[in-house]
């Protein structure tokens, strides 16, 4: 981990999004911590990311999600050279598809209601 990033305000963050449980959850706090344009940013490299695994190109990429290179490079070395933290999430993605989800708030599938 880089170690500029690690402080005990950075692990109070952390303690708090860790204890968030629905998606509705993490909507609420990070509409409150962020601004919509960092979030779109977050769910637009997580996507990306998602599609280099799939060993799609960067056309493809950039045509389906709206990067520029230059993000989906970033995102590429991250995957290639980074802390790992992306194929972690992923797997654990991957664990939860055959498993019942433990908790179900509004908006789940992404839209307020």
């Amino acid at each position: 981990m880089n170690d500029k990033l690690h402080s005990s305000a950075m692990d109070y963050l952390f303690r708090a999004v860790l204890t968030l449980r629905t998606t509705e959850e993490c909507y609420q706090f990070f509409e409150d911590l962020c601004t919509v344009n960092e979030m779109l940013a977050f769910s637009q490299r997580f996507e990306v990311a998602s599609m280099l695994r799939e060993k799609r190109t960067y056309l493809e990429i950039a045509d389906r999600t709206g990067a520029s290179t230059a993000t989906i490079s970033r995102v590429n070395r991250s995957l290639n050279f980074g802390s790992d933290g992306f194929t972690l999430a992923f797997e654990r993605l991957g664990a939860q598809k055959n498993a019942p989800k433990l908790s179900q708030g509004p908006g789940e599938n992404g839209k307020k209601k």
